[in-house]
């Protein structure tokens, strides 16, 4: 959804997640097994934080892993997005938020560790523009790439939820938005099956 947000949303988006940072502090992530570290810098808001390490992998849990404090709560902005797009009648549990600097990427993954596919991923772009490449269900799977900008927002729901997708590049300078340029992502996620 080109430009789904608003300058004046986009802002008010980056003034929240600020807080959010205050509260739980952007921290480098580790690949399981390996405990390569991630070249994006990370935390959450909301019930649950997704989080990985060499010791125990991708999961969620309840507290930042370096303070051990809870995640703070989702900024309700982010809420009333997840109801207007996200077409599921519970709310998001997790907000994922992933911070590119210039040479930071993501490679080609699926968001499968949630226990309800029903559920969309809604991604929301802020800062600058980037390279984003999504395929198939499969790793294998003919893949396109197209440009996110700020405020663009995308969801992945239905049969493409586990649809592979990755960001192959920044492009530095491209919005105004973060003072210090680089982009943000975030990323709301249902975890658990409702009750």
């Amino acid at each position: 959804m080109p430009g789904y947000l608003g300058r004046d949303d986009q802002v008010a988006l980056v003034e929240a997640i600020r807080t959010v940072v205050q509260k739980a502090p952007l921290y480098v992530p580790t690949m399981p097994r390996t405990g390569k570290p991630m070249s994006v810098r990370m935390t959450n808001c909301g019930t649950l934080g997704w989080v990985t390490d060499k010791e125990r992998g991708y999961r969620y849990q309840a507290t930042h892993p370096e303070t051990g404090a809870p995640w703070p709560p989702m900024p309700e902005r982010l809420l009333q997005l997840w109801r207007e797009v996200g077409g599921y009648p519970h709310p998001p549990e997790a907000c994922l938020v992933n911070f590119y600097a210039a040479d930071a990427k993501m490679g080609l993954h699926q968001d499968r560790d949630e226990q309800d596919f029903d559920a969309p991923v809604v991604s929301v772009s802020l800062g600058d523009t980037c390279l984003f490449r999504v395929g198939q269900n499969t790793r294998d799977g003919q893949t396109v790439s197209f440009k996110l900008a700020s405020g663009d927002v995308v969801v992945l729901g239905g049969q493409g939820r586990l649809a592979f997708h990755g960001v192959d590049r920044v492009y530095p300078s491209t919005s105004a938005l973060l003072k210090k340029g680089g982009r943000i992502n975030l990323t709301l996620r249902r975890v658990t099956k409702p009750a």
